[in-house]
């Protein structure tokens, strides 16, 4: 008989990258019974995993204190050897598996008291600093209840016990990659440049699309991934350059690479928030993956990790993120030997058909354990 396991995430989709397609396909290709307990419009089977359907509903509230308690009764109901929870304010529930004698395991995606510091909804810098660290000490709490914790970077590591870690990156999964092909292109004449992710302040495109009026060539800048509001999509749309911007819309991840293929360059030009500055950006290796050359956020730890496959640049600055486009434009072959070099990088280090071998270890780990 199958091992059960269950997955559980109130603020993701069902579909989301890391979740679905990296963690749970990954177990379940390799023997176990997973069930997602995901926001979803009714209980189904996808690629082997059972999703259990939650209602969906915006209200950050009724999230925290009513649906946190659905998706524990539901996950409850898959009597799993072991749940394994994505979203921080789910460190309750967490907690209330554990008591209850379930092997708990804690996914942290982001740095969570870093990420406090640039919530908009939390009004006044004093109150976010207040609450970023009475965050910091609560998850220190929680994690002692936890079998394992699950963390995506080298730096969130060093916030736990190194004894309960697991360091599983959030990489692309080459092989499927490899398989895709690009999608049309609009123009031959054109220079494509492309951003996939959430399309906000912090991550730069407001900079990217003004930097386009510095170029001297067709360029089309493709936007794949969901707005942060309609105000930021307002003030991006005022700029005279956003008729040069083509708006793919917000895709399910294997529909984006085509585009990233098709396209001649990739944008990753985050801002220097304190959650970012040493962070592994999942679209930078996308893009690697993909094959092309990328700009990136001149954060030190960037310019380590990717120092042979981007050129990088001040997120700040139009004219010089317009400097780094023409660059690549102008220099065809310095462009190809640094997307060659980023594939050949990740190839060696980055995929994920690596980091979901960790994955399955930690599990036979845990399961065998007592």
């Amino acid at each position: 008989m199958k091992v059960k396991i269950c997955h559980i995430s109130t603020v993701h989709h069902f579909n989301d990258d890391r979740i679905f397609y990296k963690e749970c396909v990954s177990l379940s290709n390799v023997g176990y019974d997973v069930s997602l307990v995901v926001t979803h419009n009714e209980d189904c089977v996808i690629n082997g995993v059972k999703i259990i359907a939650l209602p969906d509903n915006s209200s950050r509230l009724y999230r925290i204190f009513l649906l946190s308690f659905i998706a524990l009764f539901k996950a409850l109901k898959t009597k799993s050897k072991l749940y394994h929870f994505h979203d921080p304010e789910l460190m309750v529930i967490g907690i209330l598996l554990r008591l209850m004698g379930k092997k708990v395991v804690y996914d942290v995606h982001e740095d969570l008291p870093k990420q406090i510091l640039y919530k908009k909804w939390i009004p006044g810098m004093a109150l976010r600093n207040v609450l970023s660290s009475i965050i910091a000490l609560f998850e220190k709490f929680a994690t002692l209840f936890f079998v394992n914790v699950v963390v995506v970077t080298d730096d969130i590591a060093k916030k736990f016990n190194p004894q309960k870690i697991s360091l599983i990156r959030n990489f692309a999964i080459l092989n499927v990659i490899d398989s895709i092909q690009p999608a049309p292109t609009t123009s031959s004449e054109k220079y494509c440049i492309i951003y996939v992710g959430g399309i906000s302040k912090i991550r730069g495109i407001y900079e990217v699309i003004a930097s386009l009026k510095y170029l001297n060539f067709q360029i089309e800048f493709m936007l794949l991934g969901p707005w942060e509001s309609e105000e930021y999509k307002t003030h991006c749309q005022s700029l005279e350059e956003y008729k040069f911007v083509n708006y793919i819309g917000n895709l399910p991840l294997f529909e984006v690479y085509p585009y990233i293929k098709s396209a001649d360059l990739g944008i990753c030009l985050l801002y220097p928030a304190k959650n970012y500055i040493t962070s592994l950006p999942v679209k930078a290796f996308e893009y690697m993956a993909c094959k092309k050359p990328m700009i990136m956020s001149d954060f030190e730890y960037w310019q380590q990790i990717f120092q042979d496959c981007a050129l990088f640049t001040d997120p700040f600055d139009s004219i010089k993120i317009a400097n780094a486009i023409k660059h690549f434009h102008d220099d065809k072959v310095y462009a190809e030997k640094v997307a060659k070099n980023g594939y050949s990088m990740l190839k060696d280090n980055f995929t994920w058909e690596a980091e979901s071998i960790r994955l399955v270890n930690m599990y036979r780990e845990i399961l065998n354990g007592n």
